[in-house]
């Protein structure tokens, strides 16, 4: 029994649940330095605990046991991934064709946009009409080197830039118990602003930009920033 590999399968199960350790550690009412010692490979849960493991994230014993899904799991889950998936862009093209039919002056065009930084990618994208703007960012990486620090809290804001003056237009942040890397919380990261208060021609260069602040358990602060373009001009 390979105790790393089942601590590295708890933690995979818990990450795609969005739990944190803290959370899972209230779940099964054991303290989250429990939870971060099954991740880490140093102890493994009790047989009841495995057991309603196994009920709750609906895989077999055998599985947790392997640390990995078999095979008759995966293709089950592929299928599940694949309908879930259909699902969900046929409910995104209903909701944008209703937005777009709504009234022609509610008609929105879409712009990329993408991290005009070559250490971050991002996806992203801006859609506006005549009198407003909405903008979707996601999916954001760092491609720029190693940063394996364990982080004690992290920000990520997103800001607009205008004649030398910064506004906030809204801020992720993480202050969980436990520590996180800055891969971690950036799969986590995501902003989604509607009706945004300004026309897509009015951007301009850089205008809009994310901010990360991570900061370490000695109180020093790692801070990233990433100005955003976009692909085409807005007309």
């Amino acid at each position: 029994m390979d105790q790393e590999r089942i601590g590295k399968f708890i933690k995979e199960l818990r990450k795609k649940n969005n739990l944190t350790q803290k959370e899972l550690a209230d779940k099964y009412n054991v303290t989250y330095q429990a939870v971060s010692k099954w991740e880490n490979g140093k102890n493994l849960p009790d047989k009841s605990l495995i057991k309603q493991m196994s009920k709750d994230f609906n895989i077999s014993i055998d599985d947790l046991f392997e640390g990995e899904y078999s095979k008759k799991n995966i293709k089950k889950k592929n299928i599940y991934l694949i309908s879930l998936i259909i699902i969900i862009i046929v409910i995104i093209l209903v909701a944008v064709l209703l937005v777009i039919h709504h009234n022609d002056n509610d008609s929105f065009v879409f712009k990329t946009l993408s991290a005009n930084c070559s250490n971050f990618n991002i996806s992203g994208s801006i859609a506006y009409n005549d009198s407003k703007s909405s903008i979707y960012i996601s999916n954001v990486s760092y491609c720029g080197g190693d940063d394996n620090k364990e982080y004690k809290e992290i920000k990520c804001t997103l800001y607009e830039n205008n004649n030398d003056s910064n506004k906030v237009i809204d801020t992720y942040n993480y202050d969980e118990d436990t520590k996180i890397t800055l891969e971690d919380f950036l799969q986590e990261v995501s902003f989604t602003i509607d009706n945004y208060q300004k026309v897509c021609k009015s951007y301009t260069k850089d205008s809009l930009y994310l901010e990360i602040e991570a900061k370490e358990e000695n109180d020093a602060i790692t801070t990233y920033k990433i100005p955003l373009s976009l692909k085409s001009e807005c007309k």
